[in-house]
């Protein structure tokens, strides 16, 4: 972790809640910045984001899914065929691999549908515990809450969670975050993240919730 550990107790119920609040208030629009047209689409740009930027895998996409955009015009590609769409992104060949693996998945067993329960989209090849909650969350609107590094990163530094890996972060948020708000919660957070809580340098002294941040508590500002 680059941010410093704080040593206050995490944030009252009624703290959390005021934080969610001024973030809704301030993203307006809390949705995932990868472009896509299907469910389908959307699972192979979230398995493409992995150890990538959304602005890498959204350079990619438009020609790929314009060849492949459903499981058997996927598998058409091969995936040495794939790959010469995604090398430009981390880890292109591993990826090309799982992305022709779980379309064969899709086909054989769900009908080339997605399903929509995280185990069985954990099931599928290069789909882990982050991807499947992206697409219950952005596809199927269910309340997840999956945790990548700046969710991880803003909801300890701020003093909504206190754990260690991110795992244990998005179990303490779904304790914690109001149900009012979880449907958002992840976006608002990676958004506030990308944005505004940084790794290295946050943007401490105009952030919108800084009178209820430990962090900036802590940093003395």
């Amino acid at each position: 972790m680059t941010f410093k550990k704080t040593t206050l107790p995490k944030l009252t119920s009624k703290q959390i809640d005021q934080v969610f609040k001024v973030l809704s208030k301030t993203i307006t629009s809390p949705k995932t910045e990868l472009n896509y047209s299907s469910v389908f689409e959307l699972l192979i740009a979230v398995i493409l984001s992995a150890q990538a930027t959304d602005v890498s895998v959204n350079k990619v996409t438009p020609s790929l899914f314009k060849v492949a955009p459903t499981p058997e015009k996927m598998i058409r590609l091969g995936a040495s065929g794939l790959q010469k769409y995604i090398k430009s992104i981390g880890l292109y060949k591993t990826k090309a691999s799982n992305i022709i693996k779980t379309c064969q998945m899709l086909i054989v067993d769900y009908n080339s549908s997605i399903p929509d329960s995280r185990t069985e989209l954990e099931k599928l090849p290069g789909v882990g515990r982050k991807t499947a909650g992206v697409v219950l969350n952005v596809a199927f609107k269910k309340s997840e809450i999956p945790v990548d590094t700046h969710v991880f990163r803003t909801s300890n530094r701020i003093g909504l969670v206190k754990a260690k890996t991110p795992k244990e972060t998005e179990i303490q948020l779904q304790r914690v975050v109001p149900d009012w708000v979880k449907i958002n919660a992840h976006h608002l957070l990676i958004l506030h993240g990308r944005f505004v809580c940084k790794a290295r340098k946050p943007l401490c002294q105009t952030c919108c919730i800084n009178d209820c941040c430990h962090y900036f508590k802590e940093s003395g500002f």
